[in-house]
């Protein structure tokens, strides 16, 4: 897989687990007090975030990786 094929599939990782934020956030703020308990969006709100920051590490690297081979490829 090359550099920028990471870099777009973290992208996208970031992306979904945003839309996942968005959903849990938009559950716990519409529920009504007989709605039940918000623990499973909760867990949702901790693990998309979780999953969110690998995903941005996973970028991170690629960024990192691009910037090394454009620097060897100079000299």
């Amino acid at each position: 897989m090359q550099i920028a094929g990471i870099m777009n599939t973290a992208r996208q990782g970031m992306a979904a687990e945003t839309a996942r934020v968005e959903k849990a956030a938009q559950s716990i703020a519409s529920a009504s007090p007989t709605a039940g308990a918000p623990a499973p969006d909760m867990l949702d709100l901790v693990s998309a975030g979780i999953g969110f920051r690998a995903n941005a590490a996973a970028f991170e690297t690629g960024a990192d990786l691009w910037e090394v081979l454009a620097t060897i490829r100079r000299d």
